[in-house]
């Protein structure tokens, strides 16, 4: 499971003195205006909200069409239902077309279509692009916008817990105190302090000692993130992650006629809200949400704590029948351990992280090679 992580070569944008929500006004309304309907992938959760609504809102003031949501629904799966979310956001925002895709028979990483997807594409990551995603062959011919990265684009810096205490004047939790000197811990500490975490997780069983040390220095490297708000959010930017799973889910998305756009991820919005978030940023998540999106949502959207989890509706009998007849061949032996592995995959949870190497053990199995049309492979 080789990682992608730190940045690309090219250097870091500036910042921008510009309001990053008119920025990200302008960077959708490039996406609403041409011959392709809009539509956007909407679940429920914040990241997704806020760019439905602002698309929404966008059109409105320019009298374009409204985009279209589309939201998948998996009945009986608890942990992602957010039905009572989307039709707050949809009643809130008073919009009248809206598909609702419901899937009684998830889509699994080795069911028969991901099996014939890894046929023809080889290997991709991340594994969940290989499943079968109803929402692209709603949108075929259209622009699909997603809230792709709102996690982090919207998330806490390292800078953040210190900017808690030392600027917006919070009081210093024993919580608190703790995040703030993980944040300021130097790299060897920082070292000792991720083996510590790592210490008593499935990982820990699956990594070999090689694994491990890799896992460590990736860590090690999120650490060297400039305690500084707006600077951490440019090197967003250049970060090869969201670069490679924009490209992948490009690919796949092609296959379908359709164009994705992530607008919290444009440079030209990252480097607005590194500007308006100076050396100290956003007290928190939600904080930020407010600054761009309080006139535009329910607070009660936007300073929600819950989030959904879609793993366990990946994982079914056909993974487990590949597991319990799997020889061991086709991953990496120097990162991770095969029967540890295999017991991780029949696990009653097994961790999404391990996804692409059981569909790296299959294609071996069938005696496929890994690469196909997808470039771009690694693992998170």
């Amino acid at each position: 499971m080789a990682g992608i992580s730190g940045t690309t070569d090219t250097p870091p944008p500036t910042i921008s003195v510009a309001s990053p929500r008119l920025v990200l006004e302008e960077v959708i309304a490039e996406a609403l205006v041409g011959p392709r309907p809009s539509y956007v992938a909407f679940s429920g959760g914040r990241d997704s909200s806020a760019v439905l609504a602002l698309a929404s809102a966008v059109a409105r003031a320019r009298d374009l069409p409204l985009p279209h949501p589309i939201t998948l629904r998996y009945p009986g799966d608890v942990e992602s239902d957010e039905s009572s979310w989307q039709e707050l956001v949809i009643s809130h925002l008073g919009l009248d077309e809206w598909t609702i895709i419901v899937r009684k028979d998830a889509s699994t990483y080795l069911d028969d279509g991901v099996r014939a997807n890894l046929r023809r594409r080889g290997l991709i990551w991340p594994a969940a692009l290989q499943l079968e995603l109803p929402e692209l062959s709603a949108a075929s011919g259209g622009m699909l916008l997603t809230g792709e990265g709102g996690d982090e684009v919207l998330g806490t810096r390292r800078v953040t817990p210190l900017a808690l205490m030392a600027h917006f004047h919070r009081r210093p939790s024993a919580a608190l105190r703790r995040w703030a000197a993980d944040s300021a811990t130097p790299r060897r500490a920082t070292a000792a302090a991720a083996r510590r975490d790592l210490a008593g997780t499935a990982l820990e069983q699956i990594l070999t000692a090689e694994g491990k040390a890799q896992w460590v220095r990736r860590r090690v490297a999120e650490d060297r993130r400039p305690l500084h708000w707006g600077r951490e959010t440019l090197r967003m930017a250049r970060l090869r992650v969201p670069i490679v799973l924009a490209h992948n889910h490009q690919l796949v998305a092609d296959e379908h006629d359709v164009v994705v756009r992530n607008p919290l991820q444009d440079e030209r919005f990252l480097r607005a809200l590194a500007g308006a978030g100076g050396r100290w940023g956003f007290a928190g998540r939600t904080d930020l949400m407010r600054f761009l999106f309080a006139d535009l949502l329910p607070d009660a959207l936007v300073r929600r704590s819950t989030k959904a989890h879609f793993g366990a509706v990946r994982w079914g009998a056909a993974e487990r029948d590949f597991a319990c007849r799997w020889d061991g061949d086709g991953v990496s032996e120097s990162l991770l351990e095969p029967e540890a592995l295999r017991a991780e995959w029949l696990s009653d949870r097994p961790s999404g992280a391990t996804a692409l190497a059981l569909q790296a053990a299959w294609l071996n199995s069938e005696g496929l090679p890994w690469t196909g049309v997808g470039t771009g492979v690694g693992s998170e």
